[in-house]
């Protein structure tokens, strides 16, 4: 029962302060003048204008255009040669380690040729 006059008291309270609030700043808001539509027609032509004006192609340049495409050019070119240097150490250390495979077999099956018997 107790909760509920609190939650009545805090309610009540809330509401007396927004409308004690609601009630000063009424004459401040009556005594303002309504300039919302011109706001609203002002925006929408300066919109209008600066769509008009909008050209996406003005600033374009051939240069920097062409700049760009060989600099990603460039880029996949050394991206490119990159990998393939890759896979060439790749394919040098796999022949080092077949050489290296080779001579230890090599010197086996001298020993083993020897002591077979002919």
């Amino acid at each position: 029962m107790s909760y509920e006059i609190i939650v009545k008291l805090t309610l009540l309270i809330s509401f007396s302060g927004i409308a004690t609030i609601i009630f000063r700043k009424l004459p401040i808001l009556v005594s303002l003048p309504e300039i919302q539509e011109e706001k609203r027609e002002r925006l929408i032509s300066i919109y209008k204008r600066r769509l008009k004006n909008f050209n996406p192609f003005k600033k374009f340049s051939y240069e920097n255009f062409l700049e760009k495409i060989v600099y990603k050019i460039r880029l996949l070119s050394l991206k490119t040669d990159n990998k393939t240097f890759q896979w060439l150490q790749e394919l040098r250390k796999k022949t080092v380690e077949k050489k290296k495979k080779e001579k230890d077999n090599y010197w086996e099956e001298i020993k083993k040729k020897m002591n077979e018997p002919t």
